[in-house]
């Protein structure tokens, strides 16, 4: 009984290694694709960065009246948007292979 479990535990994990590893390939006819994706990531890093510039200028008035500084969250917010996108960006140009 034993010997069987062993026998199968060593067969379940050679498995990953007969598995087929293609290359990728792009599909034909995406180039426009690839260039709307890079258009995009364009636009949304641009808006990112007005967005900083524009959290910078909040926090300065801010600060001149004395306010607190609830801002430090938002550039945050900012930030963890420009790591999503281009996050998301880097993994569908793996995907497509380009």
């Amino acid at each position: 009984m034993i010997e069987m479990m062993l026998t199968t535990v060593v067969e379940l994990a050679a498995l990953p290694a007969q598995m087929p590893d293609p290359a990728p390939i792009q599909p034909p006819n995406t180039g426009g694709f690839i260039a709307v994706m890079g258009m995009a990531k364009w636009v949304a890093l641009a808006i990112c960065g007005l967005a900083i510039v524009i959290a910078g200028a909040r926090m300065a008035i801010s600060h001149n009246r004395g306010d607190g500084g609830e801002h430090m969250g938002t550039l945050g917010k900012i930030l963890m948007g420009v790591i999503i996108i281009t996050g998301g960006v880097s993994i569908l140009g793996f995907i497509i292979g380009s």
